[in-house]
């Protein structure tokens, strides 16, 4: 049986639920503290999340779905382009990897806003880090695959013909 669009909407939702979960387990269970790429990374999943739920509330007509879809896809693509940055960033050599930088709070508070997000993008020498992979794969790794998966959920809910 393949759910109509209001239950693909709640599987969205209760996927990136589960994802934040896990993020959150990582970190306070096993104390894996998370750099300020991670942080954004997980901005972007609460993003498609509320964006599945108040779409699976709404259950709009056809357009209402599409815009939906869209801004969902188009809020993967860039937490997908943060994993891809995190992942190329654990990948340089060394001596290329950028210094660490400032905390989270301390550029919120320190710098404008357009520069806080600047630096919070670009990530720093903590990025680099891989503490912790799984079938080769690191967290932003995984995390890359699950924004793929999201996009292709997006996807279907924005090309599919069921009216509800």
């Amino acid at each position: 049986m393949i759910p109509n669009i209001r239950q693909t909407n709640i599987l969205i939702f209760f996927g990136c639920v589960g994802l934040i979960l896990t993020a959150l387990v990582m970190q306070y269970q096993f104390d894996m503290k998370p750099c300020a790429l991670c942080v954004t990374q997980r901005v972007f999943i609460i993003v498609i999340g509320l964006l599945a739920l108040i779409a699976a509330i709404h259950n709009p007509d056809t357009f209402g779905r599409r815009i939906y879809s869209l801004l969902s896809i188009i809020s993967a693509a860039v937490g997908g382009s943060v994993s891809l940055r995190h992942i190329w960033l654990q990948n340089l050599p060394e001596d290329l990897v950028p210094a660490c930088g400032p905390s989270l709070s301390y550029m919120f508070e320190s710098f404008p806003i357009s520069q806080a997000i600047n630096l919070l993008l670009q990530g720093d020498g903590n990025c680099a880090d891989v503490i912790f992979s799984f079938l080769g794969l690191s967290i932003p790794g995984w995390t890359a695959v699950a924004y793929a998966g999201l996009i292709g959920f997006s996807l279907w809910q924005l090309l599919r013909r069921e009216q509800n």
